[in-house]
């Protein structure tokens, strides 16, 4: 029985991280379904959101000023969610520069970036809006990118490729950096399909007329996707769109953050729990269960794996079990001191990954934890999570 629970464990695990990305490249080859790309370049509106971004707040304005879109079609909209710091008079700078272009609001009181949302785009002008965090930095021709994906009439919602940054090449950059190469892989091959389960909220853009107004608890950057499949639209990766971002250093904070996302990750995957339903939205809904719902989840069959491996040292003298569980204190080992091996320049790529394998996964346990108890959470602060 123990057997069959440990290898049933690893089972969900391999098909979690290898058997689904394998699944929906093999799909991908038969159904593909291209997206009709072409030079399109309608009114963009491009919406920020920035709560204390003092720091972040001047270049990112500079950044989208000086990307390769036509002037007369471009409005930037920024929502200061009750700043305390110098972030307003920096935007009321560029708002008495440039005119038109640029719109300052402020939200008071602070509800968050979900609200900030709600707030700006009613009165966005763009026929397409572009969400940016405060501190991404769009490469030249990102939104010609993203809009060229919106003259087929199918796509609804558009995300585009995500690099973190770091200046310090720390542990948690490069895990960021594996991980999203690996978001990314998976991201075009369900583009091929239909359309994406995930999207970053730093470079995605939306046919205005398809927005829905959000709670406040609500993560934008997964609800509102899924908003736009339940209507019958597409989702689409554009991988020629980049966004630089900084990558959080501090393991503590990447921590934060990571909880807060799957938090808000599970009340998204249960508020739009219909899309579950194959019947009506097909493979579709095996998609957001394999990439999303499992992905999420994935720390209890790792915690299974672990535990029932224990039982089974003490149970069997089988010499596999004695393999997987050595292997899987190196493995774990390597998480945990991959920080000090990191400062003794001991690292590799292999303890960078492991380490954040680890963050990631303990932190989704927090967070479920907090689910079953009813925690949400609409408001933090930037780089701290």
């Amino acid at each position: 029985m123990m057997e069959a629970i440990f290898w049933g464990a690893i089972g969900v695990v391999v098909y979690i991280y290898v058997g689904y990305p394998a699944a929906i490249w093999a799909v991908a080859r038969i159904r593909d379904r291209p997206v009709l790309k072409h030079a399109y370049l309608p009114k963009v509106t491009i919406v920020i959101a920035a709560y204390n971004e003092e720091r972040h707040i001047g270049p990112t304005i500079e950044n989208k000023l000086s990307l390769d879109y036509p002037r007369d079609k471009l409005e930037i909209i920024v929502v200061s969610d009750e700043s305390s710091d110098q972030t307003d008079s920096i935007v009321n700078q560029y708002v008495e520069q440039q005119g038109h272009i640029v719109t300052f609001l402020r939200q008071s009181p602070r509800r968050g970036k979900t609200s900030a949302l709600n707030l700006a785009v009613p009165q966005a002008q763009g026929e397409i809006v572009v969400f940016s965090d405060a501190n991404s930095i769009y490469g030249k021709d990102a939104l010609r990118m993203l809009t060229r994906n919106f003259q087929d009439p199918r796509v609804g919602y558009v995300t585009g490729k995500m690099v973190y940054a770091t200046r310090d090449g720390s542990i948690v950059g490069d895990g960021c950096s594996a991980f999203m190469k690996y978001e990314n892989f998976l991201r075009a091959q369900e583009t091929m399909v239909n359309s994406v389960v995930g999207v970053d909220g730093g470079i995605d853009a939306i046919r205005k007329s398809l927005y829905a107004p959000m709670r406040a608890d609500q993560l934008p950057d997964f609800v509102l996707p899924l908003s736009v499949v339940k209507r019958g639209f597409r989702v689409v990766y554009e991988p020629d769109a980049h966004l630089m971002e900084e990558a959080l250093a501090d393991q503590k904070d990447e921590y934060r953050m990571r909880v807060r996302v799957a938090l808000r990750a599970f009340w998204a995957l249960y508020d739009m729990r219909a899309l579950f339903n194959p019947l009506k939205y097909g493979i579709y809904s095996w998609q957001l269960l394999s990439h999303k719902a499992l992905r999420y989840l994935a720390f209890a069959p790792l915690l299974v794996i672990g535990l029932a491996n224990v039982i089974l040292l003490w149970q069997t003298n089988f010499l596999i079990y004695q393999i997987t569980f050595f292997g899987q204190c190196v493995l774990y080992g390597l998480a945990m001191t991959a920080k000090s091996l990191e400062q003794t320049r001991g690292g590799n790529a292999l303890s960078a990954f492991t380490h954040y394998f680890a963050l990631v996964n303990i932190a989704s346990g927090h967070a479920f934890w907090k689910f079953l108890r009813g925690k949400k959470q609409s408001i933090w602060k930037p780089r701290t999570g």
